[in-house]
């Protein structure tokens, strides 16, 4: 129960420049006209005015909202021109914890528009999809109550494409796209514009809108002014794409600071490799266009004979020494002879070359599958044994970054059959101590000629 306590407290006088307020007035009153309004009153006044009970105007009003939901629908989806892709088993059966491997566009059925589609087609595309694939819907027909993966995919795959600066991410690697494909440049030269074209469209996709828009490849009419235009452009591309999609996530549950901040580090110098890669394929691409359009070809043509009017401008004949046509003639066929039977035997070789190629990058893939698999095992072993510092004991970003990185050293010197015995030997001595595994690492570091001593 609660009691009055006085308390031994007086306030103290007021400063002698304290000059108490004045009382303000009040306002002048005034009539206003009040309204009903909001949603109940509406309603009432359109029972009043069609003479309906309460039942008959939920009715009406459910079934015309009903079919103004289905005309926006069917309106929204024939106008955005959006249509029912097949989907594969494979993609229905997709696990949603490995999302970044996802094909998302795939997973909206927006495959065929891609990096075109709008945020009004992806909404469109995402709403059909979850009036399809909603669990609700799927345990009434199947009986399944937790079927939902794919549920959970389409909903990553609208929250990555909805968002602006994920969607720009994802498009920068995006896998369905390739970059690779382009013409040989063996091709006749009147089937230039046709392929190219396409190419440089494609490109044109990364294209900064700061650097306003981007010129087109043209025709064979265009201007010297306007070809110079668009290599020049092309050469000084400004692209915003960018690699942060590929980036390693930090083992999960791991709250090592350090860890993290390594992990960091190789993500920005794996951004940069890949940036470097990518600038490279761009200026060679333009390189290869450059030398094969017929364009550039025609105008050093106009500008060798300008030049060769300008230095027999004012001799006999307007030459020095004129050619006999039948001579002329077989020349040029001789020419024309040599030049296709070399262009045969270059696309001999490089078809030979392209076959090698393949054959060398599939065993080099496996290979670098396999030395990727047997690199995460001695790198769990290090882990897995606290760095070699014993128990209790907290590894600095140095240590960390030494012994990963002459984990890196090693495995880049050794052969995939070298670093698979390594890691046997690591396994086999890790039964008995951690410093025997710290010992064989050091001992394939010294045979192998690196000397940072991180395993000493």
């Amino acid at each position: 129960m609660s009691a009055i306590i006085d308390l031994p407290y007086q306030l103290g006088a007021a400063p002698s420049s304290f000059k108490p307020g004045q009382p303000s007035s009040l306002s002048a009153t005034k009539e206003t006209v009040l309204l009903p309004a909001g949603r109940s009153y509406a309603a009432h006044l359109r029972r009043q005015l069609n003479q309906l009970s309460f039942q008959q105007d939920d009715e009406r009003e459910a079934k015309r909202i009903q079919q103004e939901l289905e005309a926006t629908n069917g309106a929204g989806d024939l106008d955005l021109d959006i249509g029912d892709e097949p989907e594969s088993q494979d993609l229905l059966d997709r696990d949603p914890k490995e999302w970044k491997t996802q094909d998302h566009y795939a997973v909206l059925g927006l495959s065929a528009l891609r990096y075109k589609a709008t945020q009004d087609q992806i909404k469109v595309a995402h709403r059909k999809k979850v009036l399809k694939h909603h669990p609700d819907k799927k345990a009434g027909s199947s009986g399944l109550a937790n079927d939902d993966s794919f549920f959970k995919c389409i909903a990553k795959a609208y929250e990555v494409l909805s968002n602006p600066e994920r969607r720009r991410q994802f498009d920068s690697v995006d896998e369905a796209i390739d970059d690779e494909d382009v013409p040989t440049g063996r091709e006749k030269p009147e089937r230039f514009y046709d392929l190219w074209r396409p190419v440089f469209e494609r490109e044109a996709r990364f294209s900064d809108p700061k650097n306003g828009p981007v010129p087109s490849l043209g025709d064979a009419d265009s201007t010297r002014e306007e070809v110079d235009h668009f290599y020049d452009f092309f050469y000084n591309f400004d692209s915003w794409r960018s690699f942060e999609y590929l980036d390693k996530e930090v083992n999960e549950g791991s709250d090592n600071r350090d860890e993290k901040r390594y992990q960091e580090k190789k993500n920005r110098n794996e951004r940069a490799r890949r940036k470097k890669e990518d600038n490279a394929r761009l200026r060679n691409l333009v390189d290869k266009a450059l030398s094969v359009d017929p364009r550039i070809k025609q105008f050093k043509a106009q500008e060798k004979a300008a030049r060769e009017a300008k230095k027999n401008k004012g001799k006999v004949g307007g030459a020095a020494s004129p050619l006999d046509p039948k001579k002329a003639e077989e020349e040029r066929k001789r020419k024309e002879e040599e030049e296709r039977l070399a262009k045969e035997a270059a696309a001999k070789k490089e078809e030979e070359d392209k076959a090698a190629r393949a054959d060398a990058k599939k065993l080099k893939e496996a290979a670098k599958k396999n030395l990727k698999k047997e690199k995460k095992t001695l790198r769990n072993l290090i882990t897995s044994n606290n760095y070699f510092l014993g128990q209790g004991a907290t590894p600095s970003a140095d240590v960390i970054e030494a012994q990963l990185n002459e984990l890196d050293a090693i495995v880049s010197k050794l052969e995939p059959e070298q670093v698979q015995e390594l890691r046997q030997k690591c396994e086999k001595v890790g039964a008995e101590s951690a410093d025997k595994i710290k010992a064989e690492l050091d001992a394939a570091s010294k045979a192998n000629g690196i000397t940072t001593g991180a395993f000493a």
